[in-house]
Parts: C-alpha cells; structure tokens; sequence
C-alpha cells in the first residue's frame, strides 16, 4: 500500500506560491502542485480563469462565513472534497499485503 503513495511523482508534492489580487488586496497563496493542478480544472470546468474561481470562492465564504479565517487550507479541503466526489474507482492495492491494523488492536 505505501507503494501507491510513495511513488507518485515528486512534482505533485512539491509547493509553488502564486501571488492574486482578491478583493483589491494582493496576497500570496502557497499549496503543492497538485492542489494546483486540481483547482486549474475545477476552473476549467467552471468556465472561469483560475484568479476568477478563486476570487468567487473567496467571496462566498465571505457571504456564508462574514471571514475567510485559513483561505489555503480552505483550498486543500475543496480539492479533497472535489476529488472524493469525481473519483471514478477506488486505488487498487497489492492484493496479499498484510492487512491494514487499526491503532486499537
């Protein structure tokens, strides 16, 4: 099992910090690459740039919250979420590997 996390590729983890304007504030976010990668497409699918999906996000969590308390954590669950739900098939993992304990056994 640890084969299918251990071997993704290194660029997936590795974090950039992109600097946008939301709100009239300039302000830097920093998430790994596949986050990136995740809300570039979620994006896409909106029809909008990512500066634009971002930006309308920001806003209805303002609307909904009155804050935006952690805007890039924030940005990791709506990938998570994002991702749970368009996951076509569970990963498969090595079949005959010791199971998996749970920490109270």
């Amino acid at each position: 099992m640890c084969r299918l996390f251990a071997h993704q590729p290194q660029r997936d983890y590795e974090s950039q910090t992109r600097s946008l304007r939301i709100g009239g504030h300039c302000t830097s976010i920093r998430l790994e690459m596949s986050f990136w990668d995740t809300l570039e497409e979620i994006a896409g699918k909106e029809d909008m740039s990512l500066a634009k999906f971002l930006t309308k996000l920001h806003n209805e969590v303002l609307d909904h919250h009155g804050e935006v308390k952690n805007f890039a954590s924030l940005l990791r669950c709506s990938c998570l979420i994002y991702r749970s739900r368009n996951a076509a098939t569970a990963p498969e993992f090595h079949v005959g590997a010791a199971p998996i304990m749970d920490a109270a056994e």
